[in-house]
């Protein structure tokens, strides 16, 4: 069956083969405790709680759609991913994944450093208080205007994405009196087993310096040049929601091998490599994603074998979690609207949100599960499509997903793991306003992102 030849775009709702879908649960009411936040569970009345509260409370409070986030678990995620590196090593949060003031406060309590790759995301940062120290600037465009404000603030580290960048970083260093810290990110020839819109290793994409071809090698001389830069480190990334780590020791070898080239040349032995982020969380129960002490674990074995094949000593490392920490602390809580059944294929359950607040199913085929939250039910399981109120056919939250057959408009769902990207990727397609951000702290929720009004969206129209 062709994805491609639709003028519309893939054809989601295509019949597949009889046979394709698997079993359903033996238990549409269980929580699959490795895709929920930690202290999600069902009470007594069988609907969904966070942090002891019901779902059904924080919906007639808050409204849907909303996100709701649990900090115990985000702050644990962050201690856990610190632990398991430990002080020789640097742990950056990945801002793209989902940012603000809050994020960022719970971020600097909890010792971890921050990535950002825009000057908004810098805003936010130095707004909620990150030391400028502690935050690392990537981008692979970034603007002359953000340069000069990431190095005015003393930014710990701005990564390199190109040769044009190159100078402008160091002119900005001139004119403002400071040896800026710089890294290079290299691409490395390492495809991550994922989708092809979030690959980022391959040479035919636009980050990064190549090693194939020697840009990486001439990045490399012209910052030695460069009064104003210091050249700290190399920067890699292989891709997003990568379980297997074989790709990172392909990388971690050829990056380690550029590093023994620069000594070998430049009788300089570069103190750090950032290895990036990537690593994949559980959107479904197929998923199966390494704990952090084990990646931790892996990563460190991988570089220390190869720098000593090298006769390097071991750089200090960084990673880049953003997804692995914020994507599963998060589900984002839906009313039904309307339940079309369609007899011999599935059922369209109907929500108040959609492709305006996870674009990730129509964008990148994303897998997710769902759940009925409002309540338990015993009801047969039926095939059902989750889909959203936006006027594309493609605006599909949960492709295949089993739900109790007496689900019916007015029921709450929740679509678990939707802490990365869903908020930071959101659109006011079809002026739909964007749903608040909810934390869920020690028995008390509060809004941390507001909803959106339409007179938000009123304001910005100045037409």
């Amino acid at each position: 069956m062709s994805r491609s030849a639709h003028p519309a775009g893939p054809r989601h709702a295509d019949v597949l083969p009889e046979g394709h879908y698997a079993a359903p649960p033996a238990d549409l009411n269980r929580l699959d405790a490795h895709i929920w936040s930690r202290t999600v569970t069902r009470n007594a009345d069988g609907a969904v709680e966070v942090g002891g509260i019901d779902v059904r409370d924080l919906a007639a409070e808050f409204g849907t759609p909303a996100y709701v986030l649990d900090e115990a678990d985000f702050r644990a995620r962050c201690r856990a991913w610190r632990a398991a590196f430990g002080p020789d090593a640097d742990v950056f949060y990945a801002g793209k994944a989902f940012l603000s003031r809050a994020v960022v406060r719970w971020l600097h309590e909890e010792g971890l450093n921050l990535d950002v790759c825009s000057g908004a995301e810098l805003a936010v940062a130095l707004d909620a208080g990150m030391p400028a120290e502690r935050i690392a600037m990537h981008g692979n465009n970034k603007s002359n205007a953000e340069i000069d404000r990431a190095v005015a603030a003393g930014v710990g580290r701005i990564v390199l994405d190109s040769f044009q960048e190159i100078v402008r970083v160091a002119a900005a260093a001139e004119r403002h009196g400071r040896r800026q810290p710089v890294q290079i990110r290299v691409t490395v020839g390492v495809e991550a087993h994922t989708h092809e819109f979030i690959a980022t290793a391959h040479e035919d994409q636009k980050f990064g310096l190549a090693l194939a071809g020697g840009q990486a090698a001439e990045a490399v001389r012209r910052v030695l040049k460069l009064e104003s830069l210091e050249l700290i480190g190399i920067h890699s990334h292989i891709g997003s929601q990568i379980f297997d780590m074989a790709g990172f020791e392909v990388a971690a070898r050829r990056v380690v091998s550029l590093l023994a080239a620069i000594r070998d040349e430049h009788g300089v032995q570069l103190p750090e490599i950032d290895l990036g982020g990537g690593l994949g969380i559980a959107y479904t129960a197929d998923d199966d994603p390494a704990e952090p002490y084990q990646i931790a674990k892996s990563l460190g074995e991988i570089v220390s074998r190869e720098c000593e094949a090298a006769r390097l000593d071991p750089p200090r490392l960084s990673v880049e979690p953003g997804r692995a920490i914020v994507g599963p602390t998060a589900f984002t809580l839906y009313e039904v609207g309307t339940v079309k059944p369609l007899e011999g294929l599935r059922t369209y359950v109907s929500v108040d949100g959609g492709m305006s607040d996870n674009i990730r199913t129509a964008l990148y085929d994303a897998e997710y599960t769902v759940a009925l939250a409002s309540r338990r039910s015993d009801a047969e399981p039926m095939l059902s499509r989750v889909v959203g109120k936006h006027c594309e056919s493609g605006d599909i939250v949960v492709k295949d997903a089993f739900l109790p057959a007496d689900l019916a408009p007015g029921d709450l769902l929740a679509v678990p793991a939707t802490g990365a990207y869903c908020r930071s990727m959101a659109s006011n397609y079809n002026h739909v306003p964007r749903p608040p951000v909810v934390v869920v702290a020690d028995g008390k929720p509060r809004v941390i992102v507001r909803r959106e009004t339409e007179e938000d969206l009123l304001r910005l129209d100045v037409g």
